[in-house]
């Protein structure tokens, strides 16, 4: 296949990607075919990269994007903050470079960039890339400036809108002609930001601040229209949670908080009724990391497990680190940062949560995103 095919170049040195075998047999004609993993690499260090599990053929590649594009200075990036397939088209956020890099999805050979400050994470809808941003320099700040979003147009990559938000935005979910942004207030420390700004699609004004919880990070949408936002809480005296946020009334646009779980989460995925998540939470009580793999049914809203890890082996999990759930089959892998400098690895358990494979990654491995069959 062509992702999997080292061009011969005799003008300039091409840096080798590296592959390994899956311990597992290939699946032909599988779909998904294959997940892109962006290592976010230690702030500072340049190390940015993407790897590939090709389910097809049974192979980890690693470090595809240097070989893919020779000639691009400095390579991806510095820190990987996002990873998103929309079209034909590979999107990553690349936080400390300031930029969106785009690629073809298939080859992974650039496009083009987007210039955004600060940038943090990305959606789409319609046509348009909707991105977070910091705005502001990297550094804590009591008087850090308000974040915003950025809209993209993803044929030529202008951007067409800007709309203010809240302190230091972070994940973005778009439904119903509106955006919500989780907003942290990270650099503001410890005097954290608390809300979900609500965005019209239409003419990109922030039309409502949703008061939620300290220090929001994540957002998803369930099958039943609800949102659920994760708080990283204000590491004193309020722990992280999730909560859910709902209709007002069946007939109304207008969200508000329904829920509040005392769950701590650090990340989390949903497939069909099924919230996947991970935490890794500091307890004074312990002096140490409290760790959980947990379900989440989000019909019910009750817990389902605190451990999906099965077998006994998410005790070689160093650090958590990124989570993602195979539509197709149920697979569930889990990246460990380690000691956040050097290697990470990437776990892959069945749904039945045992371990079926760890391969090597890059440094930092967070963000995963599945590669469909083409047409599908």
């Amino acid at each position: 296949m062509v992702l999997l095919t080292t061009a011969c170049r005799t003008d300039e040195m091409v840096i080798p990607s590296e592959y390994d075998r899956l311990p597992i047999a290939p699946t032909p004609h599988c779909n998904p075919i294959g997940m892109y993993v962006l290592n976010e690499g230690n702030m500072g260090s340049n190390k940015a990269s993407i790897d590939y599990v090709d389910f097809e053929n049974g192979l980890y590649a690693r470090n595809l994007y240097a070989e893919r594009n020779p000639s691009v200075i400095k390579e991806l990036g510095d820190v990987g903050n996002d990873l998103q397939i929309y079209g034909s088209k590979l999107y990553a956020v690349l936080n400390s470079s300031h930029k969106v890099e785009v690629m073809d999805a298939r080859t992974l050979v650039r496009i083009g960039q987007i210039d955004i400050p600060n940038c943090r994470y990305i959606n789409f809808h319609e046509g348009n890339a909707y991105v977070t941003s910091y705005v502001g320099p990297i550094a804590i700040d009591p008087n850090a400036q308000p974040g915003a979003v950025y809209r993209v147009d993803t044929t030529d990559l202008s951007i067409t809108g800007r709309c203010a938000v809240g302190y230091q935005p972070e994940e973005l979910v778009i439904t119903d002609g509106r955006i919500y942004v989780a907003n942290s207030g990270g650099y503001r420390k410890p005097n954290y930001d608390n809300t979900v700004s609500v965005i019209d699609l239409a003419t990109m004004k922030q039309i409502q601040k949703i008061a939620v919880a300290p220090n929001l990070h994540r957002v998803r949408q369930d099958a039943y229209g609800r949102l659920w936002v994760s708080s990283r809480g204000d590491e004193a005296s309020i722990p992280s949670r999730l909560i859910v946020l709902d209709h007002k009334e069946s007939s109304s646009r207008e969200m508000v908080v329904t829920d509040t779980l005392d769950i701590p989460c650090s990340d989390m995925c949903i497939v069909g009724d099924s919230l996947y998540f991970y935490s890794l939470a500091w307890s004074d009580k312990l002096e140490r990391n409290v760790v959980s793999y947990g379900i989440i049914n989000v019909r019910t809203k009750e817990l389902v497990t605190d451990n999906f890890i099965t077998d006994g082996t998410e005790t070689a999990i160093e650090k958590p680190y990124g989570i993602a759930v195979n539509p197709s089959n149920g697979d569930i892998y889990v990246t460990d940062g380690k000691n956040y400098v050097s290697s990470g690895t990437v776990h892959c358990y069945n749904r039945e949560g045992v371990r079926q494979w760890s391969m090597r990654a890059g440094d930092i491995p967070a963000h995963m995103v599945f590669l469909n069959r083409e047409g599908q």
